[in-house]
């Protein structure tokens, strides 16, 4: 009898020996009772937290590449001018200008018809070769022309260059305020360089358009072999502004 005990001791304690030699993590608080053998299982492995993609079989699909805008060829000719997508460039045509009113004997004139044209200013003397081709490249049209030495009314902004007792004596007529009062450099002709009689002065009227009266004079003006003006005026007398 004890020879059967003492071998079935034996092969419990040879089991027990076995199990502990396997690499099993360790657990606490485990009740065992005297007699019993208690399995351990490991611990799961974590799953991992990106899932992986099994490879597929087949080219990888690549997004589609976004193709440039085909450029648009305009035919020359089929676009307006007045739209600013246009790529035409025409030469602008001036407005026509509607005929000459008159106050008494004196044309109401604008800078509408007095600046109607280009005009290249040479940066040298006359006396030098290439200013002197570029006047006479230059051209007064007929239109303007035909008023030299007459009676004119022209409407424009005062500058004024010379005062004697309170009043000017020499004035410029501009096209425009912001041509003396923002720096801008006016066109040749769009300014009237205008001497008033003597002992008759006008007095300053600034930042509103006014109306000079007198003789107009069209052609070049030097000064020391520089070119300075087209226009010039012998002033008679200042009037408030009148539309034309």
């Amino acid at each position: 009898m004890r020879i059967w005990q003492t071998a079935g001791l034996m092969i419990v304690i040879v089991f027990i020996a076995a199990a502990c030699t396997d690499q099993v993590p360790t657990q606490k608080n485990v009740k065992v009772e005297r007699g019993e053998v208690v399995l351990r299982v490991s611990n799961p492995e974590p799953e991992p937290f990106i899932e992986e993609i099994p490879e597929t079989k087949g080219p990888l699909l690549e997004a589609p590449v976004p193709q440039k805008p085909e450029a648009v060829v305009v035919a020359a000719g089929n676009v307006d001018e007045s739209s600013p997508e246009g790529t035409d460039k025409k030469p602008v045509q001036p407005k026509p200008l509607g005929p000459v009113q008159k106050i008494g004997d004196y044309s109401l004139l604008g800078f509408d018809r007095l600046a109607s044209f280009a005009y290249e200013v040479p940066d040298d003397p006359i006396t030098e070769p290439k200013a002197k081709e570029i006047l006479e490249k230059n051209e007064i049209p007929e239109s303007v022309k035909k008023f030299d030495k007459q009676k004119i009314a022209l409407k424009g902004y005062m500058l004024p260059l010379k005062v004697e007792d309170g009043k000017i004596t020499e004035l410029l007529i501009l096209r425009d305020q912001s041509m003396c009062c923002y720096g801008a450099v006016p066109k040749i002709n769009e300014w009237v360089s205008v001497r008033m009689p003597k002992g008759k002065g006008v007095r300053p009227v600034m930042d509103v358009p006014v109306t000079i009266f007198g003789t107009l004079k069209v052609g070049e003006v030097l000064e020391n072999g520089y070119l300075v003006g087209i226009y010039e005026m012998d002033g008679e007398r200042l009037d408030g502004p009148i539309d034309l």
